[in-house]
Order: structure tokens, then sequence, then C-alpha cells
């Protein structure tokens, strides 16, 4: 086995490549030990420095938040994880144009709706109603509580009722809820990320409830659905390591 093979242990954040970045692995571990939350402005400083392994915390840190932004506009799932690789190769180019005055995560997020967008244009022109962008999967739960065959039966039943039930509200509405409901951002973050005024947020958001009905909104935890971790995770972290210039 090649000594730069990657090992990994479901989604862990750090991966052991000594002779790339060993000083910068112990910076961080020291702050972790110290308490110490390690910012994404630290990262990017210490890629742009030429720790460009430490990218990879950056991948982890945001791939569910990525996951859920592009899922709510391409729903193939090939299609939405090769989005999230271009995502994260042009984030990279572009890193020495991130500015610190906003939020890495928004940064991120912008450029994955454009990404998926122009994804979304091009299959428009290939056919007018692509049949192959409807692929719904139920994705396994990460809970550890043990749970009876019938009660994860029931649980993974509703959470793909859920999906598909997003999956049914226009764009401009599911990706106002996604952000605000499922990954919980605040308001004016989703302002930021979309570029829309506080009463256009909460007007969609309002209509993305209400298309979804009551009952079938309270019919699953949100946090679960579209879940992007463990292996998926991996494999995607490790494309774009391999890709990086």
């Amino acid at each position: 086995m090649p000594a730069t093979k990657f090992r990994y242990k479901k989604c862990n954040p750090l991966f052991r490549n000594p002779s790339n970045y060993k000083k910068a692995m112990q910076e961080i571990n020291y702050s972790i030990s110290a308490n110490k939350q390690v910012n994404d402005e630290e990262i990017v400083a210490k890629v742009l420095d030429g720790a460009k392994e430490m990218y990879e915390l950056l991948m982890r840190r945001h791939n569910q938040k990525l996951y859920r932004v592009i899922r709510s506009y391409l729903k193939n799932q090939r299609e939405v994880e090769d989005a999230m690789q271009d995502t994260y190769l042009r984030a990279y180019e572009k890193l020495a144009q991130f500015r610190n005055d906003a939020q890495f995560s928004t940064w991120l997020i912008r450029i994955g709706i454009n990404v998926a967008l122009a994804r979304l244009r091009k299959n428009k022109q290939l056919a007018e109603a692509p049949s192959d962008l409807v692929d719904y999967d139920v994705l396994p739960t990460s809970d550890t509580t043990p749970m009876d065959p019938e009660h994860i039966t029931i649980r993974n039943e509703s959470r793909m009722l859920l999906e598909q039930a997003i999956d049914t509200i226009p764009e401009k509405y599911r990706i106002v809820y996604t952000l605000r409901e499922i990954e919980e951002l605040s308001v004016q973050e989703v302002m930021e990320c979309l570029e829309l005024s506080e009463s256009n947020v909460k007007i969609r958001l309002h209509r993305a409830k209400a298309l979804l009905k009551d009952n079938l909104y309270k019919l699953t935890h949100v946090r679960k659905v579209f879940e992007f971790g463990n292996s998926r995770c991996d494999a995607l972290v490790h494309r774009v390591l391999k890709a990086l210039p």
C-alpha cells in the first residue's frame, strides 16, 4: 500500500500525512486540546500558506451543509456529489479571493449555488424535462441509540416522505427552507447566502412550510434528512484532494 494512501475512520476531520503538514496538525491538535475553536479563517490562511492538506478540514466541516444546499437544486445523487466536488475545486482555486468580512460557509454556499444552477441550465438545454434528475434514496440513520426494526422502518419511511415533499417545493422556496430549517442558519445568514432581503426570506420560508403542509412537516426530525457523511463524505474528500493542483 502506498505511503500516501489515505486511511479514514468514518468522517474523522483529521487524516494523517506527517510529511506534508505535521506542524499544522500539531497546531490544530493543540488548539483542540486547549478547548479553542479553530475557525475557518485560520485554516484558510494556513492553506494559502502552503498547507493545502488542511483543506480537508474545511471540506469535512462543511460537507453536510454544502450537500443539503446543492441537493436543494439537483436530485440525482451522482450529479450532486459531482457538483460538490466542482464547488470545492473552484473554492480552492479562488481561495485567495476569500475576504474575512464574510463567513467562509456563506462564501462556499454561494459558489455551490452557482455550480448547481449552471448544471440545471445545462440539463434544461439537453432535455426539457430530464427523467434522470429524480432519484430518491433512503439514507441510513446515524443515531447510536438502538431502535427496534419497526421504529427504524417508520423513521426511514417518514424521512423519505419528507424528502420527497421538499423536492416538490419550487426551487426558490426549497433552498430557503433547507438553509433556515434543516441547516438552522439565521435569517441574516440566509439573506447573505441568497442575497435576499429579510422580508423575502421570511415570505419564502412561510410559503415553503405551507406547501409542505403541517402534518407532513412535523412527521420526522428535519435534522436527519439529506445526510451526507461516513463513506460518502470520505470518498468526496479523497476525490477532491487527489484533484487539487
